[in-house]
């Protein structure tokens, strides 16, 4: 017989708190506290493909930068293969940590472009890096895709894509492309909100 404990309440959530940097990017912060900061290197030097950089910022519901918050990238390499799930290159982790700068409040990471990846059922997905934001303020992690204007074709048969409208939520995980590299801008509220995944 299981006796139920009537008087436990759930535990409330929290957000990150405002101490996002000094724990999970502490380097950032100004604590030389690791020999090398955990998810600096995300394609390492032997990975094969285009190298590209993504620049943005995160933007709350007035526009003005988030310089609170970690984005955590997840990606495949060049050939759609994330770590894991087969041979990837040597020192390609496919993971990666990052943080804005502190007084901009631009973010960036380098990597490479990653290719098509296969999806459920066998079908493919456009090259996409996936992305995941904490910050104060937000109660649970939020997952987004970043994918990339140029790859206009893939894009258009991406299946999670598909899923959303085109004419007014879509152009909101697509990363423009301009001579540094690619842009994409996370806004977390308003009209032109970024599309956001329950995963």
């Amino acid at each position: 017989m299981v006796q139920t404990l009537d008087y436990l309440k759930e535990t409330p959530s929290q957000t990150a708190g405002p101490y996002v940097h000094i724990g999970l990017a502490p380097g950032d912060a100004g604590f030389d506290i690791y020999r090398q900061e955990l998810g600096r290197d995300i394609a390492g030097p032997d990975a094969g493909g285009e190298r590209i950089t993504v620049r943005g910022c995160v933007l709350d519901g007035t526009e003005a930068p988030v310089k609170d918050v970690l984005i955590e990238v997840w990606q495949a390499n060049a050939a759609g293969i994330y770590p894991g799930h087969g041979e990837v290159e040597p020192g390609f982790r496919g993971w990666g940590r990052v943080i804005p700068d502190f007084d901009t409040g631009e973010w960036s990471f380098d990597t490479i472009k990653p290719g098509p990846v296969v999806g459920r059922n066998g079908s493919p997905m456009a090259p996409h890096i996936n992305l995941w934001l904490v910050a104060r303020g937000i109660n649970v992690g939020l997952n987004t895709r970043l994918y990339f204007a140029d790859e206009v074709d893939a894009n258009a048969t991406d299946p999670v894509l598909n899923l959303i409208e085109q004419d007014t939520r879509r152009h909101s995980l697509i990363a423009d492309k301009n001579p540094h590299g690619y842009r994409f801008d996370i806004r977390l509220q308003g009209n032109n909100e970024t599309v956001f995944f329950d995963v």
